[in-house]
């Protein structure tokens, strides 16, 4: 994996490799994931869906949007929405420093920004390493857009399934017909 910067934005060059699948079929298939941290919690989402990842820059405010949508930037003539995931995904601080990164995902045909607190690296995770969601009471929490848990080494990464996120009729960033 290679972070490059250039005017502003960083650009993620994946590796790529063959990956043999293993294990049970509960856990969502291996292949490589962008991690990234939200709080004390490090995420990991399909590199598949990343088109790049920028610098944190003050997005236009959009009146009567949710708190965790921040708004619009003009990427080179694209209006792009921003969602804070820190916001979106309950956690306690969003503190906006040099280390806050967009990352630009493409879903459903659709280019969304999703604020993180940082970027980590890129890994490519076997389905062996990856352990089904956990089953917790949905009154309680929303597991929905979890798709499992790989365990590296001593790190524990939550896998979102970021276009089920974004597409979520709560965000309101895709119309009924888009998420059909």
């Amino acid at each position: 994996m290679e972070i490059v910067q250039q005017t502003g934005t960083q650009v993620v060059q994946a590796k790529s490799g063959a990956l043999v699948p293993q294990g049970a079929s509960a856990a969502p298939a291996g292949g490589e994931y962008l991690t990234f941290r939200l709080g004390q919690e490090e995420y990991g989402i399909d590199i598949l869906k990343v088109q790049e990842i920028r610098s944190y820059e003050q997005p236009t405010r959009i009146a009567n949007a949710p708190e965790f949508i921040k708004g619009v930037v003009n990427l080179r003539g694209v209006i792009v929405p921003i969602v804070d995931l820190r916001l979106k995904l309950g956690c306690a601080t969003a503190e906006y420093n040099s280390f806050t990164v967009v990352i630009v995902l493409n879903v459903k045909n659709r280019v969304v920004g999703a604020v993180v607190d940082s970027v980590s690296d890129v890994l490519e995770l076997n389905r062996d390493v990856i352990r089904p969601a956990p089953e917790l009471s949905s009154s309680a929490v929303n597991t929905s857009f979890i798709m499992g848990i790989g365990a590296v080494a001593e790190r524990m990464l939550i896998l979102i399934d970021i276009e089920g996120l974004m597409s979520s009729a709560d965000m309101g960033l895709m119309d009924a017909m888009t998420t059909a």
